[in-house]
């Protein structure tokens, strides 16, 4: 696992409560399992919806004052490493984690995943979406296949249920896929789509300027441009503070 600065996430339970909303369908579940919970805020949101029973589970980088759920039902524990917790819950939730996890680590956390719980949902990183240490980005089709070795059949209606709905980060409209316990047709299923969602797009339209505009600024400096160019900027920038100067008086 890499160093995870989890002070910079999001902490409004507006998005969460929404898509935990639509997930539990009119039927809230009685225990839920959070893993790589960061601060909390998924877990803070399913208390606030009425799951009596919540435990969260993230690596030692975790700062507990930090934390929004309860420190009492937090626990620290290495993603990539095997655990039990000696029980099964109704439903897990494992978002935006997997990409954190080096090669070799992703079937460790689908099997700590489905020694705990039926039902999962799974969300993770796809290739080329930005965010703090994004080392093993992946369609969804990756994830479902190791669900798949395992028993579990996934589907994505989900993210089109949650697909428009603003209120709730993209990547999470984008990525979200549940993994549910059905053996005789694991596998089976159709493959989950890799589709970009239109605010990643975006995204990667802004970076795109800002390094275009990074590498011409370099140019400039690098005395790219032809004598005569680099001669007018003088006067004309000049030019331009002066006029701007007395505008704004």
């Amino acid at each position: 696992m890499i160093q995870f600065d989890h002070s910079v996430l999001p902490r409004s339970l507006r998005g969460p409560r929404t898509a935990l909303t639509h997930m539990f369908d009119g039927s809230v579940p009685q225990s839920l399992l959070d893993v790589g919970c960061g601060l909390g805020v998924w877990s803070k949101a399913a208390l606030n919806l009425g799951v009596k029973d919540v435990t969260a589970l993230d690596a030692g980088d975790v700062d507990v004052n930090q934390l929004v759920a309860p420190a009492n039902s937090f626990r620290r524990q290495l993603l990539n490493q095997r655990f039990s917790l000696g029980r099964k819950f109704d439903v897990a939730i494992c978002l935006e984690v997997g990409e954190h996890l080096a090669a070799d680590d992703p079937p460790v956390l689908i099997a700590n995943l489905i020694d705990h719980a039926d039902l999962i949902y799974f969300s993770a990183a796809c290739p080329g979406q930005p965010g703090q240490g994004h080392i093993n980005c992946q369609w969804p089709e990756y994830w479902q296949k190791l669900f798949n070795a395992a028993g579990y059949v996934c589907d994505d209606a989900i993210r089109w249920k949650l697909w428009n709905v603003s209120e709730i980060g993209f990547v999470y409209r984008q990525n979200l896929f549940l993994a549910r316990r059905d053996p005789l047709h694991a596998g089976r299923e159709a493959r989950i789509q890799p589709v970009v969602h239109p605010e990643l797009v975006e995204v990667w339209e802004d970076d795109a300027a800002i390094d275009r505009r990074t590498k011409w600024l370099r140019q400039i400096e690098q005395g790219s441009q032809t004598m005569g160019w680099y001669c007018r900027l003088g006067p004309k920038a000049l030019t331009r503070k002066l006029r701007r100067k007395l505008f704004l008086r």
